[in-house]
C-alpha cells in the first residue's frame, strides 16, 4: 500500500461497513475504487453502541486503513450503518451515525466536508456490480430484512423485527427451531431427530442422557436416497408421516365434540417418538438443556444454526431449513417484485456456500426473480462516496 499511496494518487475516499459485531473502513482511489488500505474495530450499530463508543471504534477502523500522511487526500466518506437509514434525515440511527462519525473525522484530521450516510443494507445493495440504484436487498444472517430500495434509499422495509418480534428465517431462527425441536422430541411431541443430540452435546448436557446415551437409543437417520428424494422435491417412502386424526385424515379432521366453527387447517402431525430414550434421561435432558439456553441472550441461539446443516439428512433438520427458506422468500415476496428484478442478497446464510443459498435461489426463481450475492457493504460504501465526491445522487 505505500508505494502506491506514495504515487499522485491526488482523490481518496473512505467507505465504512458498521455492523452490529464490527466496523471496517476501506481506503480507495476516487478514480475508479481501487482499495488501498483497510482497517477493522468494534460494533457499529447506531441505535445500540453509544455514540462515544461508535466515535471511538470509527476513528479506530479509519485510523488503521488511512495512514496520516495520506489523511489531507480523503474527498469524500461514505458510511452503511446498523441501525441507520438514508432516508429519513431526523431518524436517530442516523443522527447517531452522523455525530460519531464527523467527530471521528475530525479527531483524525480528515476534512471532506459531510460523510453520506446510509443503512448498512442500502451499503449492501450498492456493493453489487454496477452499484445499483434499485431493486430489493435481502440480508439474511443472525437476523433477517428485506428491503426495496429506490435511488439508493430504502423505502420500504420487510421483518428486521429483532430476535423478540421477528428476523424470520434468520441464523438467529434456525436456531431457535433446532432447540425447540430437542425439546419437543424429549417431551413426546415431535419427531426423531437427531437435534437433540446435537444441540445436547453443544449446549452441555451430560452424555449419558442423550438420546443415544447410556439410555441405549439411536436417532435414526435417513438414507442418502431418501435425502436426495426429498432435495430433489419428494419425500420419500421412509420420510412420509403415518397418517392422523380421524379415519386416517392427517390434519385436524373434524372440528371436536363442543366446539363450533369450520375446521382448523393443520400440517399433520409428525411420527410417533418411539426412539428408545426413557422418561427419566428425557426430563434430565431438559433440566440440563434449558437453563443452559436461558443463562446466555437470546441471540445467541444463533450459533447452533450450523447443527440444523450438520443435521441435513436429518428429517427435522431439512423441514427447518425448507421452512427458513420460505419465510425469506415470503419477505421477499411482500415488496411486490416485479419480474426479472434485481435481489442482492447478504449475510452467511445466503453465501456461495450457504445453507439456504440453493432453496432461495430455486423459489425466488419461480417469481422470475435472480439473486445476487455480496459479501459485505464495504464495496458499497466505497461506491457512494465516490457519487457523493461526482457531485451525483
Amino acid at each position: 500500500m505505500g508505494n502506491e499511496l506514495n504515487q499522485e494518487l491526488r482523490d481518496l475516499v473512505v467507505g465504512l461497513d458498521a455492523g452490529g459485531t464490527r466496523t471496517r473502513a476501506v481506503l480507495a482511489t476516487a478514480a475508479d475504487g481501487r482499495p488501498l488500505g483497510e482497517g477493522a474495530a468494534g460494533p457499529g450499530n447506531a441505535l445500540t453502541v453509544p455514540v462515544p463508543r461508535l466515535t471511538e471504534h470509527l476513528a479506530e477502523a479509519v485510523g488503521q486503513a488511512v495512514p496520516e500522511s495520506v489523511r489531507a487526500r480523503i474527498v469524500a466518506v461514505a458510511g452503511g450503518f446498523a441501525g441507520a437509514t438514508g432516508a429519513v434525515a431526523d431518524e436517530p440511527g442516523r443522527r447517531n451515525a452522523l455525530a460519531a462519525l464527523t467527530a471521528a473525522l475530525s479527531r483524525l484530521g480528515i476534512d471532506a466536508g459531510p460523510p453520506v450516510i446510509c443503512s448498512d443494507i442500502e451499503a449492501a445493495f450498492a456493493s453489487a456490480p454496477g452499484a445499483p440504484a434499485d431493486g430489493l436487498a435481502l440480508v439474511a444472517g443472525t437476523g433477517a430484512v428485506a428491503m426495496r430500495i429506490t435511488d439508493r434509499r430504502g423505502i420500504a422495509t420487510v421483518d428486521g423485527d429483532g430476535w423478540l418480534l421477528g428476523d424470520d428465517g434468520s441464523g438467529f431462527w434456525i436456531g431457535r427451531a433446532a432447540v425447540r425441536a430437542a425439546l419437543r422430541m424429549a417431551d413426546g411431541r415431535g419427531a426423531p431427530t437427531v437435534l437433540a443430540e446435537l444441540v445436547g452435546r453443544e449446549l452441555g448436557v451430560p452424555g449419558e442422557v442423550l438420546p443415544g446415551g447410556t439410555s441405549g437409543g439411536t436417532v435414526r437417520r435417513l438414507s442418502p436416497e431418501v435425502v436426495q428424494g426429498m432435495e430433489e422435491g419428494g419425500a420419500g417412502d421412509e420420510a412420509a408421516p403415518p397418517a392422523s386424526g380421524p379415519a386416517g385424515t392427517g390434519a385436524a379432521g373434524a372440528v371436536p365434540n363442543g366446539m363450533t366453527g369450520s375446521p382448523v387447517e393443520r400440517r399433520p402431525l409428525p411420527p410417533l417418538d418411539d426412539t428408545p430414550w426413557s422418561r427419566p434421561h428425557r426430563e434430565a435432558y431438559r433440566r440440563h438443556l434449558l437453563p443452559a439456553v436461558m443463562a446466555e441472550p437470546p441471540i445467541r441461539l444463533a450459533r447452533l444454526a450450523p447443527l440444523v446443516v450438520e443435521a441435513a439428512g436429518d428429517t427435522v433438520a431439512l423441514a427447518i431449513l425448507d421452512e427458513a427458506a420460505d419465510q425469506l422468500t415470503e419477505a421477499v415476496r411482500a415488496l411486490d417484485p416485479s419480474s426479472g428484478e434485481r435481489v442482492v442478497a447478504t449475510g452467511g446464510l445466503l453465501g456461495p456456500d450457504g445453507p439456504l443459498t440453493s432453496r432461495l435461489d430455486a423459489r425466488l426463481r419461480t417469481l422470475a426473480l435472480t439473486l445476487d450475492w455480496v459479501p459485505d457493504g464495504r464495496r458499497g460504501a466505497v461506491a457512494l462516496a465516490r457519487l457523493a465526491h461526482q457531485g451525483r445522487p
